[in-house]
């Protein structure tokens, strides 16, 4: 992320996370597609709470759209408008705000194409294909999402560096790991804890009394105030995702982990609420959930969400994707979302997506939660499903659905953070990575969002098909073989077959079928796919 300062009323300087040498500061600025900008300005917060200011900056650009992007106050004298974009060519901007320091600043850019092969842009619905996600730049985005509530926490403490998260975000994107569900902030939670983590203090967030957005403590807020720090740490982190070409599914309340919330729709709330807006929407990799586990009937209700909701639209010059973490409320109000959220733990996962899929034909559907919180060396929450192959089936259960899924491993989803499991000595319980490693790839090698389910095909296995001659069917392990030959279109005597180890990511030797069925070559060992083409 960069950043641009403003000296008087021309832009005409930038400033950058890599220390940029002051000499650089009078080239004239070109900056990339999908980049994120900080624009600066220097204004004395002479108000009683300058994070409620009103400050926006208007950027146009040679083909006459426009964008309305609002600005935050971030400590001291220091104000900035954060801005990205898709739009190649010449742009300018001015400022509007009742805070006359602020008032009618202007100046002008150009934005080139992006030089990072790897930047595809934000996160869209496209209305010919509503089901899927996709990059801004039409490329298909295979998600596979991860849980872990406490990333905030992860070298909070260290101003100059992020070793831990470093670590962490590189083992997941090394992975495929292309989505972190997190929480702007937790504190604790109210279940038992393992005894065992005792003698790991450095892997536990809980309860940490010195991280807080607003002054203060969660024990003894102040929420006249919110706490610029945690944000700019919090912006560290963001960056750093993106880097990566990971997104940021940020869910902005969560009513469960013990923080202590101010009153609904105070100026505290407000505040805190439409600085997230305000702070991050130019990030492209962002993605809005207003809470998790959203109803709290002492604190939430249907109405506040609609509020929220509003507040983002209102506030968000990007449109990023939204949602909530509350099953209800999605499919009651399916119209004021742009994913629908399921958090459903059922045996008979498969046949509730297909039923979520077929209910909501207009919206991509994403399973947030589906029970399966994989072992790791602490207990922490363990859910219905500990076993790291059953929770791989339920994702693909889940996805060979046509619907979308989370991995959750114990070790990092909520207090507890291990982030650097290569570290760890022998028999020390380890997430499965690689397995959603294989995930990824085997649905980027046949696109997920060229398939559907298949139930004319579905027999002892799970069927997907891309219309146009490719079937996939799914074999828990336990399914000896797969008996297909009454099964039309998929079986054929000219097509080709192959079969994929969902544990190991290999593919056998390509045959064509002859007579019987189609055996399971690791029957007992691993769930495997069973591919067909033409």
């Amino acid at each position: 992320m960069k950043k641009v300062s403003v000296i008087l009323f021309l832009l005409v300087s930038f400033n950058s996370f890599s220390n940029i040498d002051k000499s650089d500061y009078a080239k004239k600025i070109t900056i990339e597609q999908w980049q994120v900008h900080d624009f600066l300005f220097k204004a004395t917060p002479n108000v009683r709470n300058p994070f409620i200011v009103n400050f926006e900056a208007t950027f146009k650009n040679e083909s006459g759209e426009q964008i309305n992007v609002p600005g935050f106050y971030n400590g001291g004298n220091e104000w900035v408008v954060r801005f990205s974009t898709s739009k190649i060519g010449k742009w300018q901007f001015v400022t509007q705000s009742a805070l006359k320091g602020l008032h009618n600043k202007n100046g002008s850019f150009k934005v080139i194409p992006t030089k990072n092969k790897t930047e595809h842009g934000g996160i869209i619905v496209k209305p010919e294909n509503p089901q899927y996600f996709y990059y801004e730049d039409g490329a298909p985005y295979m998600q596979m999402a991860y849980e872990c509530d406490w990333l905030f926490a992860l070298d909070f403490e260290n101003k100059k560096a992020a070793p831990k998260t470093t670590i962490l975000l590189n083992d997941l994107q090394n992975n495929n790991l292309n989505q972190i569900v997190t929480t702007v902030y937790s504190f604790g939670a109210k279940w038992e804890r393992d005894p065992k983590l005792a003698a790991y203090p450095e892997y536990d967030y809980s309860n940490d009394l010195s991280i807080f957005p607003f002054l203060g403590t969660n024990k003894t807020p102040d929420f006249s105030l919110l706490n610029v720090a945690y944000f700019q740490q919090m912006d560290r982190t963001i960056d750093m995702m993106k880097e990566r070409n990971i997104s940021l599914h940020l869910m902005i309340y969560v009513w469960n982990k013990l923080v202590n919330w101010p009153d609904a729709e105070t100026e505290a709330d407000n505040m805190f609420f439409d600085y997230i807006i305000k702070r991050y929407q130019a990030f492209p990799n962002v993605v809005w959930d207003v809470a998790k586990e959203a109803y709290d009937r002492k604190r939430c209700s249907t109405a506040y969400i609609l509020e929220r909701l509003e507040r983002i639209k209102k506030l968000d010059a990007y449109k990023r994707l939204k949602t909530v973490h509350e099953y209800d409320f999605c499919i009651k109000n399916p119209d004021k979302v742009d994913i629908i959220s399921a958090q459903n733990w059922s045996a008979t996962i498969y046949h509730d997506m297909l039923g979520v899929k077929k209910a909501f034909p207009n919206k991509p559907i994403f399973n947030i939660e589906h029970g399966g919180y994989t072992k790791s060396e602490f207990e922490v929450f363990p859910g219905d499903y500990v076993d790291p192959e059953i929770s791989l089936r339920r994702n693909y259960m889940i996805n060979f659905s046509g619907t979308y899924s989370t991995y959750y491993w114990q070790g990092t989803s909520w207090y507890v953070m291990i982030h650097d499991i290569e570290n760890q000595p022998k028999g020390f319980v380890k997430p499965k990575y690689e397995y959603y490693k294989n995930f990824v790839n085997f649905f980027k090698k046949y696109s997920f969002n060229e398939f559907t389910p298949d139930l004319k095909s579905n027999n002892s296995g799970y069927t997907l098909t891309n219309n146009k001659g490719v079937f996939l069917m799914y074999l828990p392990k336990y399914n000896y073989q797969a008996s297909i030959f009454y099964l039309s279109p998929f079986f054929s005597k000219t097509g080709t077959y192959q079969w994929f180890n969902t544990l190991t990511g290999e593919y056998s030797e390509v045959f064509q079928f002859k007579k019987g069925n189609f055996r399971n070559p690791w029957y007992n060992k691993a769930d495997a796919i069973l591919i067909r083409t033409h």
